[in-house]
């Protein structure tokens, strides 16, 4: 998988179908390396002529990490907190720094979770270079609309265990993830969320 150069920083990333194309970025949630797209989605896009771009976030995947930052209270972090490494803006920059490094003016964005607040942030930020949002599972910052369920919240934010010293506790903590994150409706098989 290709590494660039963006915002001061190695951003991991993966480039896709029609290289004349039009750009269209796809950025996930929190910890979500860029094989969390499904393959038959990107091949989807890629039958329509879009160039596929997968971003990993910060911290995420071949992307750098910051490995002496302490990790932040997710249910306390909010607009202007001092006590976290980056900031969406930073995150925001990091995308854009990708289309730079790979000579792209603007792109299709898609955002899911926390890429959906990146997405946001884009838009706002750099709209030149967003030539349309779209936005899932995500939410605004603002603290009138429905917030991540608590039980979600407590799974978010427990950390992973290693996935070098124990493997199976890793992976039953990705499927507890899964599980909290998806569709109670349109639940995913457990075979699935362990494969993946």
């Amino acid at each position: 998988m290709p590494v660039a150069q963006a915002n001061g920083i190695e951003i991991g990333y993966e480039a896709s179908g029609h290289e004349d194309g039009t750009p269209l970025l796809l950025i996930h949630g929190l910890g979500a390396q860029l094989v969390r797209w499904p393959p038959e989605f990107c091949a989807l896009l890629e039958q329509r002529g879009y160039h596929v771009i997968r971003i990993e976030n910060r911290d995420t995947g071949l992307s750098t990490h910051f490995h002496d930052a302490p990790m932040p209270d997710l249910a306390r972090v909010a607009p202007g907190s001092t006590d976290i490494p980056y900031t969406l803006s930073d995150m925001a920059a990091d995308a854009v720094g990708l289309l730079d490094a790979l000579g792209i003016d603007s792109a299709h964005v898609l955002g899911v979770s926390l890429g959906g607040m990146i997405t946001q942030t884009m838009v706002i930020e750099h709209p030149s270079r967003v030539l349309s949002a779209t936005v899932m599972m995500s939410q605004n910052g603002n603290p009138a609309m429905p917030g991540t369920s608590p039980e979600a919240m407590a799974v978010l934010t427990t950390p992973a265990p290693d996935p070098f010293t124990d493997r199976e506790a890793f992976l039953d903590h990705q499927v507890r993830l899964n599980q909290a994150l998806g569709s109670p409706d349109y639940p995913t098989p457990l075979e699935e969320l362990r494969e993946l």
